[in-house]
């Protein structure tokens, strides 16, 4: 079957068998390895990716499902060299060691932060509650995703503003 896949942006086009899962997809016929297998049972999160926004487990997800849909993976979250504020939060706050879940935890903190950008910390470890992390308290990841949502709220702030240093409707003659 032919599918064409929309990953990061790019369109990927490819003759499938029926049964191939999507992780496999994406990171043997794309080579985007960020992507992790860990249990294939979906209990771990580690092959978490967007699916039109939405997070799923792609060791259990068929690439053909995904044929004409967007596909967001860890190497897709970035703008260029710049960080996404979930990326750059984890980096801050440490909420990685030995990295295996992040790809995952990740793209689910982001979608959470699609959807909810002022998050209390129950909403945080509700949302991340389908990956393990074998390393961590999650604590810092908690931490991380806090941090991310603190500074896409400022940057929303910010990019609402009204531009400053000219003249208000008050102030301006008539």
């Amino acid at each position: 079957m032919q599918i064409t896949v929309h990953i990061n942006g790019t369109a990927h086009t490819a003759e499938v068998e029926p049964r191939l899962l999507l992780v496999h997809f994406i990171r043997e016929r794309v080579g985007l390895t960020g992507t992790h297998i860990g249990c294939d049972t979906t209990n771990c999160g580690a092959c978490t990716v967007l699916v039109d926004g939405v997070p799923i487990k792609s060791c259990t997800y068929l690439a053909v499902q995904a044929n004409g849909r967007q596909v967001t993976t860890v190497e897709g979250m970035a703008r260029g060299r710049e960080l996404h504020p979930v990326q750059q939060g984890f980096k801050e706050q440490h909420g990685l060691q030995c990295g295996f879940c992040t790809p995952g935890m990740m793209l689910v903190s982001s979608a959470l932060l699609a959807d909810n950008p002022d998050p209390s910390e129950e909403d945080i470890r509700w949302a991340i509650s389908g990956n393990l992390c074998r390393c961590t308290g999650y604590q810092n990841i908690v931490e991380a995703v806090k941090w991310a949502a603190r500074r896409m709220r400022e940057t929303n702030d910010a990019d609402a503003a009204p531009a400053s240093g000219g003249a208000t409707s008050a102030s301006a003659p008539e």
